[in-house]
């Protein structure tokens, strides 16, 4: 029997024109214990159908028609009181961004409390309890010590985890995952599908799962609906539609899905092949990219970021978190080092601290030769030379700014030019980003998820920077878009030979766009090498977890885990006496370094 049938469902919005339909005669269902993977670009409407179903979408300004059916129940015609007794128990949802979704003023042992004794009448010990059940099995590490951290305390992954603890708290019977694990890394994304499969399992639980990402779906999916501008032009069983799909929008989203493997012993990175869903025209041959430069633009050396827990009627520091330990590498003129590892494991914050946005202990940054963690540096000078690409981009441009402004203002601080002149350079850029002039007049909410991104790209090479830190650049974003916005900085990096340190967890971009790869665990980096070596011949067993955790969009080679293995997950928190371990690294290839005594 259905738990979820949608029976021709049209949501439409209301702007100055009347009322827009955005999702139009939709129609599915999804049995107990089914995985119904919705998929499709940004746009297509895979988000607005399940705010429909969960009835989020503002009263008066969205219309819905059709029906919703959910255990024999119309949602449509329920009246709200009823709707919040079936939210977030009967159904649970989680959300791409945690951020927006958790309350920043209250602890997150709180927020699952809060949700297990108001749905499930738990006593507050017993929610406690079962609390720290759950961030164990989404693997937070030291459980029992983060409920009582804040939300802005954990990275961005964390955060998610935290998000499906609180979905899952009352064992839904439909649980709607939007985008759940977009921001995780491979590891974390296989674990949490696992998850989710087990859970399914226990409860009979059904599972509306909507993602961009035709690996996850291939390893989740019982079932696909392809959705493209509003209107599903394709649906089907996993294995047939993966085989042979019958859309041209289908068979463009996987072939904009870049392959694990693909690259061989290319020593150079190659652009994607970019197929338009309706014409099925390729882009252009990728340019060839070389790393030339008498010494490096970066040298970091033995460099150690902690932060200090601190408790008691004094405030003292009862516990530290290492955040990064004895990090070292070179990153040379035009190339691209990549950072990759799990959440939580000193990436972003290796990238704040080589802007100088974190404190940091010990160790050397030489930019271009110049030290750079010394007291006495020009802060305002050094960031003209390197500049930062942040992950999301609407939370890093200003809303009540229009994007020109937005971009012309380094210009402006650092009293380059005049405002005119900054206007019309700002133009310029966003016209050399792919978009065009006149969108300088437009605030951020006007553009879409990829052309935001697009200028945060234009407004990092306002100061024509030699260094750029991406971190997690592209990973909110679709695979088509991802392309499109990788390709443009591959271009940019040939004409402007532009460094880049591309911090992200997606292992197969990583592997489509670098020179070289350095491997983060608990800190410290564990392995680092030419691209080719380290996903040819991982040589540390962390390196290889990343990469067989890779989803393949290959449904036949679905693979059956059985359970999720936490048993090497150190967590960064240490007694405030610690010393870390010498460690030491054989190479053993030329370039390739690996750590010798990793426990």
């Amino acid at each position: 029997m259905a738990v979820l049938e949608l029976d021709n469902l049209t949501t439409s919005f209301r702007g100055d024109d009347g009322w827009k339909p955005v999702v139009r005669n939709v129609s599915f269902s999804i049995d107990a214990g089914e995985t119904l993977a919705v998929v499709g670009e940004s746009g297509s409407g895979k988000s607005v159908t399940a705010m429909s179903i969960m009835r989020l979408l503002q009263p008066g300004l969205a219309r819905h028609q059709g029906r919703i059916l959910f255990e024999g129940w119309d949602l449509l015609t329920l009246p709200e009181t009823q709707m919040q007794q079936i939210r977030g128990n009967r159904i649970a949802m989680i959300f791409q961004e945690p951020m927006t979704s958790l309350n920043p003023v209250m602890t997150i042992g709180d927020q699952i409390d809060e949700a297990l004794m108001i749905h499930r009448g738990l006593s507050a010990s017993a929610a406690r309890k079962e609390t720290l059940q759950l961030l164990e099995k989404v693997r937070i590490p030291a459980a029992s010590r983060r409920a009582d951290d804040y939300p802005h305390l954990l990275s961005g992954g964390m955060r998610q985890r935290v998000m499906i603890a609180v979905a899952l708290a009352c064992r839904p019977k439909l649980l709607i995952a939007d985008e759940p694990t977009t921001a995780l890394d491979v590891t974390i994304q296989a674990q949490i599908t696992q998850l989710i499969k087990e859970l399914q399992q226990e409860e009979d639980m059904a599972v509306l799962f909507i993602t961009h990402d035709m690996g996850v779906v291939a390893e989740i999916a019982d079932r696909v609906t392809v959705m493209y501008r509003g209107d599903i032009v394709e649906t089907g069983a996993t294995d047939p539609l993966f085989a042979a799909p019958r859309q041209p929008y289908t068979r463009a989203l996987l072939a904009a899905v870049p392959a694990l493997g693909k690259m061989g012993a290319t020593t150079r990175p190659k652009r994607f092949d970019l197929v338009d869903a309706m014409t099925g025209l390729a882009a252009p041959a990728a340019p060839t990219i070389d790393t030339v430069g008498p010494e490096p633009v970066l040298q970091v050396r033995n460099l150690v970021t902690r932060f200090d827990i601190r408790g008691g009627l004094r405030r003292r520091a009862v516990a530290r978190v290492h955040a990064i330990e004895n990090v070292s590498f070179d990153l040379n003129h035009g190339e691209t080092l990549a950072l990759v590892g799990e959440s939580g494991c000193g990436k972003s914050t290796t990238g704040r601290a080589l802007m100088r946005m974190v404190h940091t202990q010990a160790g050397s940054v030489r930019l271009q030769g110049q030290e750079i963690l010394g007291a006495g540096v020009d802060l305002q000078a050094l960031r003209r030379s390197i500049q930062m690409i942040f992950q999301d981009p609407y939370a890093s441009l200003n809303p009540r700014r229009k994007v020109g402004a937005a971009i012309a203002e380094p210009l402006l601080i650092h009293k380059v030019c005049t405002p005119r002149e900054a206007m019309a350079r700002a133009r310029a850029l966003l016209e050399e980003v792919g978009l065009s002039g006149e969108m300088a007049d437009r605030y951020p909410h006007e553009f879409s998820g990829g052309q935001r991104q697009r200028v945060c790209i234009a407004r990092a090479l306002t100061l024509e920077p030699k260094l750029i830190i991406a971190d997690e650049s592209v990973s909110a974003l679709d695979v088509s878009i991802k392309a499109q916005v990788l390709n443009l900085m591959l271009d940019l990096q040939e004409r402007k030979r532009l460094s880049y340190l591309f911090i992200s967890h997606d292992m197969a971009v990583v592997e489509r766009v670098s020179h070289r790869v350095a491997v983060m665990y608990s800190g410290e980096i564990v392995e680092i090498g030419p691209r080719a070596e380290i996903f040819n011949n991982p040589r540390h067993p962390y390196t290889r977890r990343l990469i067989d955790a890779v989803p393949i969009p290959d449904p036949t080679l679905r693979r059956v885990r059985g359970g999720m293995d936490t048993s090497d997950i150190r967590s960064p928190l240490r007694h405030v006496d610690y010393q870390p371990p010498l460690r030491h690294y054989d190479e053993v290839s030329a370039g390739h370094f690996v750590m010798a005594d990793a426990q």
